[in-house]
């Protein structure tokens, strides 16, 4: 299978990639309490993966209240923030390039990830049907746990939390990302506001399209107040149900409106994530198409592909970067796999979120890995 375009560098508005494969972000769950801040077997993760063209973190809580698993990280004060250059350090050592996830888990949380126990919050206080991962606090291990009834945020709490993500935005800046990504998709915080199902709210968040996307809209302009929307990029998850969510009652004109009011402020790419892996493959899918046409700026599509669904992309046009996660965790030289054709190891789902090294930094790359020069630009 050729993959001349996958392959191929990429400019990403002054960020050189070395090629146009992505490492979507993956929770890991490897970040131990009290401090929530990555290790040094975070730092060798990242670097064993740098070949990517680039490479999206884990999702990083934006305050000690936007945890929603156990064992995640965060980016909210300063002893994250250099435990994180340790990360980006040894990425672009490598020649990678790295943006900082920023999340805010919302509804999908459980009380025993909250040093004190708070419920969560969300746009209101419908309990989330679904499960994450809470903490024994015997232990310190993570265990699964049904998600715990939430409280609605005050309307000074929405604005507070979009603050959050502008100085957690800055954090990742000092700790030398290249940049950041706003996760408002897959059924968490921001996306809970988006859902016409989820938000009864009759404030100014709450109601319309326009009011139910406007934390979004306000945060990235708030984070780009920040690093500069040529650093900033927002992952959208188009018909996603993961979460407890709903299908949109009408996603071409949601999706059309997020997408146009992001490419006015200029942000650097969106990422869409098509969590069943169906729609994103078909080069005249009306939703995809709406996106693509009111989004000038880079796209990055992420669902299922693999070397020749990824190829095909490219030459349609719909997509301008293509995500690869699973992937990744098994095969930390995804680039040079899929460059060579050689074959792919399999990943165990059990160790995706276990806690230690294995199913984490275990996992050998084909061949040696070539040297790849110091990241520039």
């Amino acid at each position: 299978m050729r993959t001349k375009l996958l392959l191929a560098p990429y400019q990403l508005d002054g960020i050189s990639l070395g090629n146009r494969i992505v490492m979507a972000p993956m929770t890991r769950a490897r970040v131990p309490a009290p401090a929530f801040a990555p290790t040094a077997t975070t730092a060798e993760y990242y670097a064993q993966r740098a070949s990517a063209g680039l490479i999206v973190s884990e999702g990083i809580a934006v305050s000690s209240q936007a945890r929603g698993y156990c064992n995640t990280p965060g980016l909210y004060n300063f002893e994250q923030e250099i435990a994180w250059k340790q990360v980006t350090d040894a990425v672009h050592r490598q020649g990678g390039r790295i943006f900082a996830q920023l999340w805010h888990c919302g509804r999908i949380s459980h009380v025993s990830v909250h040093a004190d126990g708070a419920a969560p919050v969300g746009a209101g206080a419908t309990c989330a049907e679904s499960k994450t991962l809470g903490c024994d606090r015997e232990t310190g291990q993570s265990v699964v746990v049904a998600c715990s009834p939430p409280r609605a945020l005050a309307a000074d709490e929405v604005e507070r939390t979009r603050d959050e993500f502008a100085r957690a935005a800055g954090r990742a800046m000092a700790a030398n990302f290249d940049g950041v990504e706003i996760h408002a998709a897959d059924g968490y915080l921001l996306d809970q506001f988006r859902c016409p199902f989820l938000n009864h709210r009759l404030d100014r968040y709450g109601g319309n399209l326009e009011n139910r996307c406007r934390l979004l809209l306000e945060t990235s302009a708030a984070v780009a107040a920040v690093t500069g929307a040529a650093r900033v990029g927002v992952r959208l998850s188009p018909l996603g149900i993961a979460n407890d969510m709903r299908f949109d009652p009408e996603p071409e004109a949601t999706y059309g409106y997020i997408a146009r009011e992001l490419g006015r402020q200029g942000v650097v790419y969106l990422h869409l994530n098509d969590q069943d892996g169906s729609w994103i493959h078909h080069a005249h899918d009306p939703l995809l198409l709406g996106i693509r046409r009111a989004f000038s700026q880079t796209l990055i599509l992420c669902g299922g592909f693999d070397a020749e669904r990824a190829e095909a992309a490219l030459r349609a046009g719909t997509g301008d970067l293509i995500a690869f996660g699973r992937l990744y965790v098994s095969n930390p030289d995804l680039a040079e796999r899929l460059g060579g054709g050689l074959a792919l190891a399999p990943y165990d789902p059990k160790t995706f979120y276990r806690d230690g090294t294995s199913g984490y930094v275990d996992y050998p790359p084909a061949g040696p890995m070539p040297a790849r020069p110091t990241a520039s630009g």
